[in-house]
């Protein structure tokens, strides 16, 4: 039975960038661990990255998309791609389940396992279980409230706890 982690939201709001993730860590139906962080700050504190998916895949992930940010100094598109490419290419790599949002300050993608690199229209991206629940409550807080980035961040990932189980109200933000 793999270890999952659910829930992470990122949202690029009035020149702000903002990253929330929930702290529940699962493993099928039963909750391991309540204050998980599945946030981060990469190369010298400019790029935000997040996960959800497999836990032990993402720590894998977030180690390769380091060595890729600092080979290629910083460029995250190119970082992004690069790491996408080898996800799907590698054998070994292609074997990880798990999602990666990562955001600076002029740009966010979500990154998977098959070698996509999505930029989002709206700058709102969320991944995890609980994922479409805080998608769907950010646009609307975007659309209909003057919240700050990170404000709506905690507010869709409220509202996602408040609906998915596999999320919970132990929240990590990070803010650019």
């Amino acid at each position: 039975m793999t270890i999952q982690s659910t829930t992470v939201i990122c949202i690029r709001h009035k020149g702000k960038i903002a990253i929330a993730g929930d702290g529940q860590v699962t493993m099928g139906q039963t909750i391991l661990k309540q204050t998980a962080n599945k946030t981060r700050r990469l190369y010298k504190g400019q790029v935000l990255a997040g996960f959800a998916g497999a836990t032990s895949d993402a720590f894998a992930l977030f180690a390769r998309f380091e060595g890729k940010l600092e080979e290629y100094k910083g460029k995250l598109s190119r970082a992004a791609i690069e790491l996408a490419k080898d996800w799907r290419l590698d054998r070994a790599l292609r074997r990880l389940e798990a999602l990666m949002i990562v955001a600076d300050k002029e740009s966010s993608f979500l990154i998977s396992g098959t070698g996509d690199v999505v930029e989002p229209d709206d700058g709102i991206i969320a991944i995890g279980t609980g994922g479409p629940y805080a998608l769907a409550a950010a646009r609307a807080l975007v659309k209909h409230t003057d919240l700050s980035a990170k404000e709506i961040a905690l507010e869709a990932m409220k509202i996602s706890a408040g609906i998915c189980v596999y999320t919970n109200d132990q929240f990590v933000v990070e803010e650019l």
